[in-house]
């Protein structure tokens, strides 16, 4: 996979296909190979003629490890995100993310409106907003050395959903404690591109996607009918919504 160096920091990324840029970013303790290859969005994305770029976030698949939690967050991601599309010299992409990736699409939205046509966020409603729960559990579960220790059922899912990835769990575990800055309702409603909020119904982690859609002018609803947070990414429904908002709605 290609390599970059962006001011010091080492990210992974796939770059595949021609036509209309669209970059995907992961959720927390995934990368872009679990987020994106194995679901099959990017053949998908890309045999719709698009030209399909996934970042690996700091911390996660085969970008840098960092240790200190002040290295992370999601608006330093969300500038990885932006660095990246220049570095490509992608003057302008739809963006999609997941969970965490959510929120640093939203972050990169705000941030540098320029940069994006259109976004998903998907996994993520208005948790955007309120947080979705204490990171400490799930951060001491990640260092914690056996899984059977671990007593808090949220960790415990987290913490053998790193080990099934492969992941370095004391750099989740910095990231999980600094990855989660809340989003006020006032900035969210700064949000002028057309949004896609995309949220399994039985979702417990994202909360309500209608609620974050109504903060945001140009945003509609998705729901994955049956889904929870951790099966909802490849769902078919979830797929045919996106192509559907991609493929009809004007920038």
């Amino acid at each position: 996979m290609p390599y970059v160096d962006l001011d010091g920091v080492g990210i992974s990324y796939l770059d595949e296909g021609a036509g209309d840029p669209i970059l995907l970013i992961h959720g927390f303790a995934s990368n872009k190979t679990v987020n994106w290859q194995y679901p099959g969005w990017v053949d998908l994305l890309v045999k719709d003629g698009r030209r399909v770029i996934a970042i690996d976030n700091r911390g996660h698949g085969e970008s840098e490890k960092l240790y200190d939690p002040a290295a992370y967050g999601a608006p330093l991601m969300a500038e990885d995100a932006k660095k990246l599309l220049d570095h490509l010299d992608v003057e302008q992409a739809d963006i999609m993310g997941y969970s965490m990736g959510a929120r640093i699409s939203a972050f990169l939205t705000l941030n540098h409106p320029d940069k994006v046509r259109r976004a998903i966020f998907s996994g993520l409603g208005y948790g955007m907003v309120t947080g979705v729960g204490d990171p400490e559990p799930i951060a001491s579960a990640l260092e914690t050395e056996r899984i059977q220790d671990i007593c808090d059922r949220t960790g415990r899912a987290f913490r053998a959903f790193a080990d099934q990835t492969g992941s370095d769990r004391l750099a989740l575990a910095a990231c999980m404690r600094s990855s989660r800055q809340k989003i006020s309702e006032d900035d969210v409603s700064r949000i002028t591109r057309p949004v896609l909020v995309a949220v399994g119904t039985k979702d417990d982690i994202a909360g309500s996607p209608h609620k974050l859609a109504e903060l945001i002018p140009h945003a509609e609803v998705l729901e994955i009918p049956g889904r929870d947070h951790m099966v909802a990414v490849g769902d078919k429904v979830h797929k045919q919504g996106v192509l559907a908002f991609l493929n009809n709605i004007e920038a």
